[in-house]
């Protein structure tokens, strides 16, 4: 079979918001003393990060905190949420603890910046509790908790689908940067603590004198068609009958990604795959993951389920995905991930909503 000629690749910005530029200010972020002007700087915003989760307001609502801070006129003006993002001023409490160029816990991190003002994170313990009262006249209520009190909390997933493209990235950043810390707070090579420099962006060893940075998982995930234009999709072990997606893996030690498209889709269909195109990436924070896009046409049809990854496997046209889908019989990746905008690129546009009954 001849190659396929790929469409454009994916215009980021409206196809896959976790994705979306941000001006990353990597230039500030081993500049001493950065984190503490950024805090005493009335134009700088924070983000609260909160077991994997970031707060956001309706837009519009009455109670509504949060401000448009210049991230363009036309995404944002589609978001039915903002991200909460509260001014410096608001979170300049010595119980947050001062941000400093050597933190023992990673609690300031520097995000990126817009309009020339910086965004920070402020990483709120996993032990907080929004829950926790005070007691009027002996004990007054822990900073942690009002902080945390009478906000909506969403996972990325969740924030991503209402939010701008750009406050979905950051928010992105933000909690990928924040359980990579969570998870890494020791060197690998000694096992001793290390302190988090670089505005939170590496963790150095002391003790060795070594530099460790954020972990990043490389995966492939690819639309297969083959001779037809017929779209490969698999329903995982641990997903409900009638949950498809397109196949995905993570990339092995000394493999390319396109060597991982054709090795993944072997193992998990028994389909043998020739040409391989690069189509988008997008970060998968949960909790680190890369996923690498492509487009893979198929050599061979015969379908294996491994049984152990994938429990079932199915070729679709185009017109079998749109009525499984109007028809609930089939569910589709959520409009975050890429799987979908792979799926929708092969398809020609936006999948059919379900039909809903009269």
């Amino acid at each position: 079979m001849t190659d396929v000629v790929s469409p454009s690749p994916f215009d980021p910005s409206s196809a896959l918001p976790l994705a979306t530029p941000l001006a990353r200010a990597a230039e500030r972020r081993a500049v001493p003393g950065e984190l503490a002007r950024a805090l005493a700087d009335d134009a700088t915003r924070v983000l609260l990060v909160h077991r994997a989760k970031v707060p956001v307001v309706t837009v519009g609502a009455p109670d509504a905190a949060a401000e448009d801070v210049g991230w363009g006129a036309g995404p944002q003006a589609a978001a039915t949420q903002r991200l909460d993002l509260l001014p410096a001023a608001a979170v300049r409490d010595p119980a947050f603890g001062a941000p400093s160029d050597a933190q023992p816990v990673a609690r300031w991190l520097l995000l990126c910046e817009t309009g020339g003002a910086a965004v920070l994170a402020l990483v709120v313990p996993d032990s907080a509790d929004a829950s926790t009262p005070g007691i009027e006249g002996i004990a007054p209520q822990d900073p942690w908790s009002a902080l945390l009190r009478d906000r909506g909390w969403r996972t990325v997933r969740e924030a991503a689908v209402t939010v701008a493209p750009e406050e979905a990235a950051l928010a992105a950043e933000a909690t990928a940067l924040a359980q990579w810390h969570d998870r890494s707070p020791r060197c690998p090579h000694c096992g001793e603590p290390t302190v988090v420099v670089d505005g939170g962006w590496v963790r150095r060893c002391e003790a060795e004198g070594i530099s460790h940075f954020p972990r990043t998982d490389p995966a492939v995930i690819m639309a297969v068609v083959d001779a037809d234009d017929r779209l490969l999709l698999g329903r995982s072990t641990a997903w409900p009958e009638g949950r498809f997606s397109t196949l995905a893996g993570f990339v092995e030690p000394g493999e390319s990604a396109e060597q991982a498209v054709r090795r993944e889709v072997g193992e998990e269909s028994g389909v043998e795959v020739g040409d391989v195109v690069f189509r988008a990436s997008q970060p998968w924070p949960f909790p680190s993951s890369l996923m690498l896009g492509f487009r893979a046409v198929a050599r061979t049809t015969a379908l294996r389920a491994d049984g152990v990854e994938l429990a079932e496997l199915r070729w679709v046209t185009r017109g079998e995905l749109a009525d499984q889908v109007a028809a609930g019989a089939l569910l589709p990746p959520g409009r975050v991930s890429i799987a979908r905008a792979l799926i929708e690129e092969w398809f020609g546009g936006p999948l059919p909503e379900v039909a809903k009954e009269s």
